[in-house]
């Protein structure tokens, strides 16, 4: 720090202490990023909360997870689905960064951006990708279009068809499944792990030492997996293809994201994958994803100091929903479960598969406030309450008769808990046209403040519909 030079100059010792003292205070942390993060098993709506505060941003990030993501933004009256890009990549002044925590299937990070691109968003030298992330499976078309910059791992063709060969080994040995959506994220990361793995650097750097090394990752999984089927040839000449396209987007991540910290004043806003409950770490093991998706996730996979992160936006749905199989404590497979469905209209974006549904669970959104921090609560699809009478919400867990402070990490536990519920009036009234907090019905007020108040975290959105327009900002 220039501080210290000039001060000890000056005043010696003494001043060198007063210099380092004044670099602490004199704004040298730099820019800091505002995070988005789901707070219970994901599809609470982060697309929309990152399409509204993209509208302002100069940079929006992912830091973690593969095109297993799914995000849909409405504008005006266009559909978009996001799986790899940022959704924040909408605003034409966005530069978008893939972060090195990213894994990246290369064929379907290109054809997600064609796919976009013919809806009328240009999106040409905005996009950034890290050197460090590891490749894997890609589906989309869009980045010929593209600058990105990234250090990140690949997912590859094969890693997929591994997903899929483990998912029917599990099927037979258990007589269950983890519930993947056989993008082959899971495979990219384990060979990332073990040390194995390729990456964007790697791809760029010496085709030949690249392709010696693929063949025999290839190797590797073909004896592991027998009745694996690899075109290890057609495969390598396809990755090919994308080198020189890939070229003029990729940088040394780490330094990317310093210049854009300590840079001038900008917005950098990161949008998180997945949600806490599907944590690596935190999520409810084993049915969770394979990166941590968690605050944590947001220093590691952008290579950032934790001083640099601002505000913490945890999206939480109105009620609970989940996709495939695992514990879910407020779960109802009853008409009240089929009605959310069916008005909320809750199927994956990535799978396709419909989701589960059941009341808010305060307990879960507690837990997830433990691990983040969350500075502020987004609250979406409130609008699908509008049709009943009253609205229960999970408040405790009980164990064997006990009510218990924590929330289980097992899931034999987790299956047994008996959820404690407070039940609140419903407001019976359309909300889908509401703009304004003030005109929302009273229950519908009085269940926001319930929330607030059990949680100790602010509600800065209320959504009630899909747009844009729809997001209710209170403060």
């Amino acid at each position: 720090c220039s501080g210290v030079r000039v001060s000890e100059e000056h005043c010696g010792a003494a001043g060198r202490a007063e210099g380092r003292r004044s670099c602490q205070t004199a704004g040298i942390v730099g820019n800091k990023v505002t995070v988005v993060l789901g707070a219970q098993w994901g599809d609470e709506g982060k697309g929309k909360v990152v399409d509204l505060l993209a509208q302002d941003a100069d940079m929006v990030c992912r830091c973690q997870g593969g095109n297993n993501a799914g995000h849909t933004v409405v504008v005006d009256s266009v559909e978009y689905d996001f799986h790899l890009l940022p959704s924040g990549i909408i605003n034409p002044k966005v530069t978008a960064f893939i972060g090195n925590g990213v894994v990246i299937h290369l064929p379907g990070l290109f054809e997600e951006a064609e796919k976009n691109m013919r809806k009328g968003k240009g999106w040409e030298n905005r996009l950034i990708i890290s050197d460090r992330a590891h490749i894997g499976r890609v589906q989309r078309d869009e980045l010929s279009h593209c600058n990105v910059y990234t250090l990140l791992p690949l997912v590859f063709d094969f890693h997929q068809a591994v997903d899929g060969v483990q998912e029917q080994e599990r099927q037979q040995q258990a007589g269950k499944n983890l519930g993947t959506t056989k993008k082959g994220i899971g495979p990219v990361y384990s060979a990332k792990a073990a040390r194995s793995g390729l990456r964007i650097c790697d791809l760029l750097a010496d085709f030949q030492e690249f392709s010696e090394r693929f063949k025999h990752l290839a190797s590797q999984y073909k004896s592991m997996y027998p009745s694996l089927e690899i075109d290890m040839d057609g495969e390598l000449e396809k990755l090919k293809t994308y080198v020189d396209r890939l070229k003029p987007m990729v940088r040394d991540g780490v330094f990317f994201m310093y210049k854009a910290l300590h840079g001038s004043s900008k917005k950098i806003l990161v949008e998180g994958a997945n949600a806490a409950l599907l944590d690596i770490d935190f999520g409810t093991y084993p049915f969770v994803t394979s990166s941590n998706c968690t605050v944590g996730g947001v220093c590691t996979g952008l290579g950032m100091p934790p001083q640099n992160v601002g505000e913490v936006y945890g999206v939480v749905k109105a009620y609970t929903t989940r996709v495939g199989i695992g514990a879910f404590p407020t779960e109802q497979n009853n008409e009240i479960g089929e009605l959310l469905q069916t008005r909320g209209k809750e199927v994956g974006v990535t799978t396709g598969r419909k989701r589960r549904c059941g009341w808010l669970d305060l307990v879960l959104i507690k837990y997830a406030h433990m691990i983040n921090g969350f500075t502020a609560l987004a609250l979406t699809k409130l609008d699908i309450l509008d049709v009943l009478p009253e609205i229960k919400v999970g408040v405790a867990y009980k164990v064997d008769g006990e009510i218990i402070q924590h929330f289980p990490a097992n899931q034999e536990v987790l299956h047994k808990v008996e959820v404690q519920y407070e039940t609140l009036p419903g407001w019976k009234t359309d909300t889908s046209a509401v703009r304004t907090f003030e005109e929302l019905p009273e229950n519908a007020q009085k269940y926001i403040f319930y929330i607030e108040d059990h949680l100790g975290v602010p509600v800065k959105w209320i959504g009630v519909g899909k747009s844009r327009e729809s997001m209710i900002q209170l403060f």
